[in-house]
């Protein structure tokens, strides 16, 4: 079953307007986080806000009938892209989206904002 990471583009941690980037910190951590998604099971999807703008950079990762993730406060850059994209293979592995505490990869342990049940199947 596929898993998704959902990347908010829109995304800017506290000190972007003073480093004077015209690309959001969200829109940065995009492109690597598809580029490491290339090739494996999980998709990639950009969205304009995931209203966690205390928490930028934020994404969340989602598979059908599986518990979902909020995770938040990356910084943009490769190690963060491939700790997202690990964890985001092990969630697509498991049959209820749940991973251990222990097999999370370093990059993602303290990242995590919310937790969601999967939808009910029945109206």
């Amino acid at each position: 079953m596929t898993t998704w990471i959902t990347i908010c583009d829109t995304c800017k941690r506290d000190d972007w307007a003073d480093r004077g980037v015209e690309v959001t910190d969200g829109e940065s951590l995009a492109v690597l986080v598809e580029a490491a998604a290339e090739g494996t099971q999980v998709r990639t999807r950009r969205t304009s806000c995931l209203m966690g703008c205390t928490h930028g950079c934020n994404i969340a990762v989602q598979g059908e009938g599986k518990l979902a993730y909020t995770l938040g406060r990356f910084t943009p850059d490769a190690d963060s892209a491939q700790a997202i994209v690990d964890y985001a293979r092990m969630h697509a592995d498991s049959d209820t989206g749940r991973v251990p505490f222990r097999e999370w990869p370093q990059g993602v342990k303290g990242h995590f904002v919310t937790r969601h049940p999967p939808l009910p199947k029945d109206e």
